[in-house]
């Protein structure tokens, strides 16, 4: 137990979406750098304090606010769904507004807030082109020459989508890890494996680059709508059941909006003598 009088260390707040979980750390007004070894200690459950993805928030000119991402092996995601869901829905309430911007890697995305402790956000338009994705050579991106013909789809970071009969029947630790590293992914993959349940409903089960199998993932559930909608399996509007509970997508022209609710677990320090450490 630290004394009252010690000093504090680098502040930072636990958030999940659906289980999806994630480390927030502020860095506006705080000098602290966060690196790929500070995302890895981070992101141990056992040694750290343990997340699917880091969020890193900061000043940006041209937004309310900028995110950049981490996976829990150090490397960088270019998107989080999930995450820029909670960080949003923290920051309208901090403020008091209902809507703002967000910058990450893949651009300018606008947040709400949905009602009923719901929030909204636009993932921006899907990557549809090999090179955009990217793919490591041109190809058709709605049925790749892979075993089970998946669908390709860039969310500002990469995703393959396999169609199966029962997605609770695969041994998605396996299948997950074994389609990460495909030759036809230079930047690695997300995975996911999906069925339809009924019209407009899915059920998806997901595997993250650089993390693992999680209980959800925003920008997975985007990409999983924009391929069943783009094979013809469900409108552009669907309802999908994760591990971790439901998120709902609808595939607009303005782009790939994605509702669902966000927790915020817990805020806390991390101990000058667990960043000396590293």
């Amino acid at each position: 137990m630290q004394h009252a009088d010690a000093p504090l260390g680098l502040p930072f707040m636990k958030m999940h979406g659906l289980g999806n979980d994630f480390v927030v750390i502020d860095q506006r007004g705080n000098d602290t750098r966060v690196s790929a070894a500070l995302a890895r200690a981070l992101g141990d459950r056992h040694r750290g304090v343990g997340f699917d993805q880091l969020a890193v928030l900061g000043d940006v000119a041209d937004a309310d606010i900028g995110l950049t991402f981490f996976n829990s092996d150090g490397s960088t995601a270019g998107a989080c769904g999930n995450a820029t869901r909670c960080v949003a829905r923290f920051e309208m309430a901090r403020r008091g507004i209902t809507s703002l911007t967000l910058k990450t890697e893949r651009g300018l995305l606008q947040a709400e807030d949905a009602g009923g402790g719901l929030t909204r956000v636009n993932m921006g338009a899907p990557l549809l082109d090999w090179a955009d994705i990217p793919l490591a050579r041109e190809m058709d991106t709605l049925e790749l020459p892979i075993d089970g013909k998946p669908t390709a789809t860039g969310m500002g970071n990469p995703h393959c989508t396999f169609f199966v009969d029962d997605a609770e029947a695969i041994d998605l630790t396996s299948f997950g890890s074994a389609h990460e590293h495909h030759e036809l992914f230079p930047q690695r993959t997300n995975v996911q494996v999906a069925h339809l349940v009924d019209k407009n409903h899915l059920r998806m089960r997901v595997w993250e680059r650089g993390v693992g199998v999680t209980l959800a993932s925003g920008s997975s559930s985007c990409a999983t709508a924009v391929a069943a909608a783009r094979r013809g399996l469900t409108d552009r509007q669907v309802r999908i059941d994760l591990d971790g509970g439901r998120i709902d997508i609808n595939w607009r022209d303005d782009g790939v909006w994605m509702t669902g609710p966000t927790a915020h677990v817990f805020s806390g320090h991390l101990t000058p003598e667990f960043i000396a450490a590293l």
